[in-house]
């Protein structure tokens, strides 16, 4: 085979690599974190419904979500004041029961751009909205966090299908296409050894035997799920698919991960209790709930924080959606989370503790919230910390 014919099929594949390069990050014991960033920007009040709050209903005529106890599309109470989405009722609500799933209010970052590009690049990056100069942006956070666990057996992989800003960096990560694994390789097993022979005794042998490795490993997750749905089993939608797949790759290969999920930008035709978000949210808690059952036993050390750029306005406009606004909700799940609270720092839902009279306030700032968690989850001292988010001190929410 010619070296030419080789790199093109290579350039094929579905995996792609951050620069080419494979990254096996360490990390303390066995816990698996995954980061889920919805971009977009979603409708935290929707989710988490301040019920106690008048003026959440007075400010939302057309898509406010019941109260609790009002008929079969009310909210789900979770306690002081706050319900749930009733889409998440058979989903996420038993999580929240077991005491597995936490929320975090008045989260997001003092960014005030409003804008997505912007603000989700700067989240990804680890900076907040002065750059005081402080440390080094060029990196993603979750790239410095797997440089500051080097040394101690973890793996890192983004589930997207290029790599994302918040893994790149030093520390060599490699993104798994799943949409691409779909797409049949034009690899051959012949090919296979081609390429392992031609960089057996070079630098790239190792880089290059992982790719394969990782390849052959998302191939054969697709032919175990494509049998299951030969046997009469119902597939829930390709988000969960996506989730059992990625479930199975960090249960088996790594410990931690990233993926995002779009659409969350409802400007128009919002909806209530049903409608566009309440279908999105059921989706995604669906996706959330087979995620940890693909995990099985390694549910027990896992940790899964859920993330979006800002929040929405607290008042819908007049196309009955919501505009960008500033902070919004984390969700933290996981075998191990100190779950079944609504956490961080907090104020009264009532117009004047709004943010410009618009939006609610970030109180829980997510560098520090992120940097307070590794610490649990890692053991990371200061120093380490600070590489990871400079300038930052933890705020330690005992979230595990």
């Amino acid at each position: 085979m010619h070296r030419r014919r080789i790199l093109q099929l290579m350039a094929s594949a579905p995996l792609a690599c951050g620069a080419g390069r494979l990254y096996a990050a360490p990390a303390a014991a066995n816990n698996k974190l995954l980061v889920v960033f919805m971009r977009g920007a979603y409708d935290a009040a929707s989710l988490l419904v301040p019920a106690a709050s008048d003026f959440y209903y007075e400010s939302r005529p057309t898509i406010a979500i019941p109260r609790p106890g009002s008929g079969a599309a009310a909210a789900l109470p979770l306690g002081d004041g706050w319900a749930l989405h009733p889409a998440l009722a058979d989903s996420l609500m038993p999580f929240y029961q077991k005491r597995q799933l936490a929320f975090v209010p008045f989260a997001g970052t003092d960014d005030t751009s409003r804008s997505h590009f912007e603000t989700q690049n700067r989240i990804e990056l680890g900076q907040g909205a002065a750059r005081d100069g402080s440390g080094d942006f060029r990196s993603g956070f979750l790239n410095r966090l797997a440089a500051a666990l080097g040394g101690r057996g973890d793996q890192a992989a983004a589930f997207t299908a290029d790599l994302p800003q918040i893994f790149r960096g030093g520390a060599r990560v490699p993104n798994i296409d799943l949409d691409g694994a779909a797409r049949k390789s034009r690899l051959s097993a012949a090919d296979h050894r081609a390429i392992a022979a031609m960089y057996q005794h070079t630098d790239l042998g190792a880089a290059v035997a992982e790719g394969q490795r990782i390849m052959d490993a998302s191939r054969a997750e697709l032919e175990a799920e494509m049998d299951a749905a030969g046997g009469n089993a119902v597939s829930a939608g390709k988000l969960e698919q996506q989730a059992r797949r990625i479930g199975r790759f960090m249960r088996e290969h790594y410990n931690l991960g990233f993926v995002d999920v779009g659409g969350w930008d409802t400007h128009v035709g919002q909806g209530g209790a049903s409608g566009l978000l309440a279908n999105r949210l059921g989706q995604l808690g669906r996706a959330l709930a087979a995620y940890a059952d693909a995990m099985g036993p390694a549910w027990d050390q896992a940790t899964v924080v859920v993330i979006s750029e800002f929040g929405r306005t607290f008042r819908e406009n007049g196309n009955k959606g919501t505009d960008h606004g500033h902070g919004t909700v984390y969700w933290v799940m996981g075998g191990h989370v100190r779950g079944g609270r609504i956490i961080g720092r907090q104020v009264p839902v009532k117009r004047d503790t709004l943010f410009q009279d618009r939006d609610y306030p970030v109180l829980n700032e997510y560098r520090a919230l992120f940097a307070g968690l590794f610490a649990r989850l890692y053991g990371l001292d200061q120093a380490r910390l600070t590489r990871v988010f400079p300038g930052t001190s933890p705020l330690d929410l005992k979230l595990v």
